[in-house]
């Protein structure tokens, strides 16, 4: 029965907002699912809070909804936003009630426990839906849609995540060959979540407490200060429990990110700054902002779908940038329902109040529904696989893409010129691209645009967080950029480096590169692999091969591989206990080769 009254609001809602019945979209759930989201009472989550509230109805998402929201009885004395979403208070353990450590990322498996053990809706439900206040739902989130099934929850990719494969693992599960790189998106079964959640909190605690092995290098933190806690909490937890989750990375989608071709994301998750021409947003600078309040005020509006059409010709970046304007503007529209239901007067006319107003809009944010079998499960990467075999080139070959990295400097442009004639004479099939790091003022004034077809990364030569002059980490940088903001056509993608010059093509047929087997050239005085230093910074040391320079590799591959390229480079640079030259090769002991070794260390983890 009570099933049927969420269903009842749900398609109240919808009808009030112009968009037909939930039934009309074949919605009417055969078991009852309720959706979980947790908050502290903050103007901060409260504005999250409208924007998620405001996509949950428009979704047609299923079953009620209910925010979480961890206040101490003192807050709650001045607190408003009790009206914002079906509310129920939790514990807050921000500070936490024994240690006293501040921590406010706790609240949420602290919230779920204690809904499941006070709550009279858990003892009404099959299915749970646990969300980020910072999410704008697209489409119905239906778990047994999505492949879930009892004892095999369904979640999005976390794939930084790296203590899953290294021994902060095996210090804190008894089964690390069951830890899952997830978040963000979980669905799970009521039976599950009532085992897992006690294990959620433990862990979270646990891992919170171990500042030892807080060091980015195991758990991939930028900040190495345990704020990814509570994620390592949910992994530990789900691999005590015996959970294996069926991971997706496509449904759930970044703004400013590319989303995979032929896929319709159901959630975008604007945890992370992103821009729109010269329009940007980060949700961190409204962290006291009391817009919810505030009459008529909106965030800034970003351009219009007909000026981004004009801005960007490439079909699959725009749609991209489409998709980042629908998660601003369905936050903005949701200001709007929520200021009229504070009693705001009526906002003056403005193009942009006419744009949400519109049936353009309407149509552009109408629910979207997963096609059948469009659900993509990323394979288990504990699980062993049989190596592909090598001759796999019986047909049509396929295309190929070469990558250079460079930064926009004298010096790399005359290595570019070089190196784009030899291409050219060369007779290499396919595309190529030139990934151009640089800083935004370096960019302003750079005067080498044309000399290669290119994708400009943010340069990281001064590390944005420690400060390191490294301008080596670049070229690992670039090629994750490039995989999160293009969209890739080819099958095998070859990387060089801008000092080379090339005398014929270099094709994976030819040197019999496949699935799980790049070629590669032999960099012989990378003795790290023989010694200690493998031993330290991989948990693989016999698969690491001193290899470099040239690189053919299957896409698959480099989707896997590049983020840990990129995390192991970070890794052996941040080392510097072990720069000497009987451990890495390296003469001048500067760790100036960590690169080299970030690729071969994080090849041998894959």
């Amino acid at each position: 029965m009570e099933m049927r009254w969420g269903l009842i609001t749900v398609v109240i809602v919808a009808v009030a907002v112009g968009l037909g019945s939930a039934d009309e979209w074949g919605q009417r759930a055969p078991y009852r699912i309720h959706t979980l989201f947790s908050v502290e009472c903050q103007n901060y989550f409260d504005w999250q809070t409208v924007g998620l509230m405001h996509s949950f109805k428009k979704s047609r998402q299923p079953g009620p909804i209910t925010r979480l929201l961890s206040c101490t009885e003192e807050e709650m004395k001045n607190y408003r936003g009790m009206d914002l979403a079906p509310t129920f208070r939790v514990p807050s353990w921000s500070r936490h009630p024994k240690t006293g450590d501040w921590y406010p990322a706790i609240n949420k498996p602290v919230g779920v426990l204690h809904w499941l053990q006070h709550s009279e809706d858990a003892k009404n439900v099959d299915w749970v839906v646990i969300l980020d206040a910072d999410q704008i739902i697209r489409g119905p989130i239906i778990p047994w849609e999505l492949g879930a099934e009892r004892g095999r929850p369904f979640a999005a990719h976390y794939g930084y995540l790296v203590g899953c494969d290294n021994m902060l693992v095996r210090l804190h599960t008894n089964h690390p060959e069951l830890c899952d790189k997830v978040g963000g998106l979980l669905a799970m079964h009521i039976d599950d979540l009532r085992v897992l959640a006690p294990l959620w909190l433990s862990k979270t605690e646990d891992v919170r407490q171990d500042t030892a092995h807080w060091s980015t290098n195991l758990t991939g933190d930028v900040y190495g200060k345990g704020w990814i806690s509570e994620m390592y909490g949910y992994s530990f937890g789900a691999a005590e429990a015996g959970l294996k989750h069926k991971i997706n990375d496509d449904l759930m989608i970044y703004p400013g990110y590319v989303p995979r071709e032929g896929v319709e994301p159901i959630l975008m998750h604007y945890g992370l700054p992103f821009s729109i021409g010269n329009w940007s947003f980060t949700k961190l600078d409204h962290h006291e902002d009391n817009i919810v309040y505030d009459c008529n005020r909106l965030f800034p509006e970003p351009p219009y779908p007909r000026e981004v059409k004009m801005m960007e010709p490439d079909q699959y970046k725009r749609r991209g940038l489409l998709l980042s304007l629908e998660c601003m503007n369905t936050l903005n529209e949701g200001l709007i329902l929520r200021h009229a239901e504070n009693g705001c007067p009526k906002p003056k006319w403005s193009k942009y109040l006419s744009f949400l107003k519109s049936k353009t809009f309407m149509e552009l944010t109408k629910p979207k529904l997963l096609a059948p079998g469009s659900v993509h499960i990323l394979p288990d990467q504990h699980q062993h696989q049989q190596p592909p075999p090598v001759d796999e080139f019986k047909g049509p070959y396929p295309k190929i893409h070469t990558l250079f990295s460079t930064e926009c400097t004298t010096y790399f442009d005359w290595q570019t010129v070089g190196f784009m004639h030899s291409f050219r004479l060369s007779g290499q099939p396919g595309n190529i691209t030139r990934l151009l790091s640089c800083t935004d003022e370096d960019l302003k004034k750079y005067k080498g645009r044309d000399l290669a077809p290119t994708h400009n990364v943010p340069s990281m030569s001064r590390h944005p967080l420690t400060g390191d002059w490294y301008p080596a980490i670049n070229k690992p940088a670039a090629v994750v950029h490039w995989l999160h903001h293009t969209n890739i056509d080819a099958e095998y993608i070859v990387i060089l480096d801008a000092d080379m010059i090339l005398r014929g093509p270099i094709t994976p047929w030819e040197y019999k590169a496949a699935r799980g087997r790049p070629v590669s050239t032999p960099y012989d005085y990378l003795i790290g692999c023989d010694n200690d230093l493998a031993k330290l910074h991989t948990r693989n040391p016999e698969a690491c091969d001193k290899v470099g320079g040239v690189i053919i590799m299957h896409i698959d591959d480099l989707r896997k591989f590049a983020m840990y390229w990129l995390l192991k480079t970070q890794e052996v640079r941040a080392d510097k206990e072990h720069y000497a030259k009987e451990l890495t090769g390296d003469i001048y002991e500067s760790g100036w080769i960590s690169e080299m070794y970030g690729y071969s260390f994080g090849a041998a983890e894959v």
